[in-house]
């Protein structure tokens, strides 16, 4: 890399590189991390939304807890 870049990167700042052609967001990660972490959003019980303790607060407990 040149010493003028280095210096204009400084300055103005580096371009953005998580973006494809099209604009839209790309994250640069192994698909075997996105694979773990979509396995672990769907297939986990604790980090489902829908039985999250926040989903339930204020109402009478009618339901034990499923842990």
């Amino acid at each position: 890399m040149s010493f003028v870049k280095k210096v204009t990167d400084f300055l103005f700042g580096k371009d953005p590189d998580i973006f494809d052609n099209k604009g839209q967001v790309l994250h640069k990660l192994p698909k075997k991390k996105w694979d773990d972490w979509n396995n672990r959003i769907v297939k986990g019980e604790d980090y489902n939304w829908r039985t999250h303790a926040g989903v339930t607060a204020g109402q009478k407990d009618s339901e034990p807890k499923k842990h």
